[in-house]
């Protein structure tokens, strides 16, 4: 049998009871999983998961800006046919 380290650290409760929950789902312990992600960190030379961010791009912005507007009735709300749409899409 292989040895193994024990690696001690501190979480808050809350954090740990979600965690477990979440583990729970796929029959994993905490444990199990934080030795998953150390394994993955190894495959992959570093943090196995992107920390930056989600920005959406200047267009999205737009679009979300103007959707918003929309909304708030700042601006009247335009009804297109699916036809028109298309076409507009296409150029």
């Amino acid at each position: 049998m292989a040895k193994s380290e024990s690696l001690y650290i501190r979480v808050d409760p809350a954090v740990k009871a979600n965690a477990e929950e979440i583990y729970s789902k796929y029959g994993m312990t905490v444990s199990q999983a934080i030795n998953v992600f150390l394994h993955q960190s190894i495959n992959v030379g570093g943090l196995p998961f992107d920390l930056r961010p989600s920005i959406p791009n200047e267009t999205t912005q737009a679009a979300m800006k103007e959707a918003e507007d929309m909304i708030d009735g700042c601006i009247p709300k335009e009804t297109m046919s699916v036809d028109d749409f298309i076409k507009e899409m296409g150029s």
